[in-house]
């Protein structure tokens, strides 16, 4: 395996520094974010350290070389808005760059993306799923002719008040997965598995990993605290974060010894990327810098 980190920490640094800052600190590989160019929708957001917009031969020769000379590998290209928004005008904006996506990873010879299939938060997993098939049967066969894998993250994205009740992503629970896969049988649809996502939703995170080992392309490491007294008080059906924290690996409840065993075990040897969302690190660039080297000091107890 290969550890990595998201690059969405480092919304400050040029590409450059980003993976200048990852060979000095010892990381394998980074999840580049490629959003457009713009003003941040939500926190984690709007990071753009590869601009994709009109990507082309000239340009995937100029990374690719940024990329060889500073010896650390791009796990994946990450952009994560919600192409299934009841906002038509926009879903059709974000389908035509998850479609720049995975044409630059194509010209890149990449061969992976990270996404969020979406979700109209305010309907039921049914009532989205014609939708669903509508939007990303597209997508996936556009994937498949250039030999490009998606891997689609199972965060609910219902943290906020504008998310609530459906959340902004279908793709949350192995039975939705399992229904997922069956509509969309292609190889080059996957999963970006993140452990943490299945803690807060009180769900098993190793056996997954067992059930759906073909199709986890790509593994974020991210943990949680869950404040149980807090959980006791407002119960579950509030807002996800009255009751639990994201924290950097080795902070929380996920048991990493007991992870990496059984993802090693299902033959996963691809990129594992810390995902920083840990608002105790985030004070400033140095701190969030400590927070990445915390993470990899950490995690190098489990993968050499």
């Amino acid at each position: 395996m290969q550890l990595g980190f998201v690059s969405a920490i480092l919304p400050e640094l040029s590409l450059e520094e980003v993976l200048a800052f990852a060979a000095e600190t010892g990381y394998d590989c980074v999840e580049l974010m490629c959003w457009p160019p713009s003003k941040a929708e939500r926190r984690y957001a709007g990071v753009t350290h590869l601009d994709v917009t009109h990507f082309a031969a000239a340009d995937a020769a100029r990374v690719n070389e940024i990329v060889s000379s500073s010896g650390i590998k791009i796990s994946s290209l990450g952009y994560y808005p919600n192409p299934l928004s009841p906002d038509r005008e926009q879903a059709e904006k974000e389908i035509a760059h998850i479609r720049r996506l995975i044409e630059a990873a194509a010209l890149l010879k990449l061969g992976q993306v990270n996404s969020f299939v979406g979700r109209d938060w305010t309907q039921s997993v049914d009532d989205n799923w014609p939708r669903f098939l509508e939007v990303w049967r597209p997508l996936v066969e556009l994937a498949d002719e250039h030999d490009v894998r998606i891997g689609i993250e199972n965060c609910p994205m219902l943290f906020s008040h504008d998310e609530w009740p459906g959340g902004k992503n279908l793709a949350t629970s192995p039975a939705i997965w399992r229904r997922m896969f069956s509509e969309i049988p292609s190889k080059s649809f996957g999963l970006n598995y993140d452990p943490s996502h299945m803690i807060w939703q009180h769900m098993d995170y190793l056996q997954p990993m067992i059930d759906f080992a073909d199709r986890i392309f790509h593994v974020h490491a991210k943990d949680v605290r869950i404040d149980r007294r807090r959980l006791d008080d407002v119960g579950i059906l509030t807002t996800p974060l009255q009751f639990h924290t994201p924290k950097l690996p080795g902070l929380g409840e996920v048991d990493w010894g007991r992870f990496f065993s059984v993802l090693s075990d299902t033959g996963y040897r691809g990129p594992v990327c810390v995902e920083v969302e840990d608002r105790a690190y985030e004070g400033s660039l140095e701190t969030r810098k400590d927070s990445l080297r915390q993470s990899l000091r950490y995690l190098r107890n489990f993968v050499a």
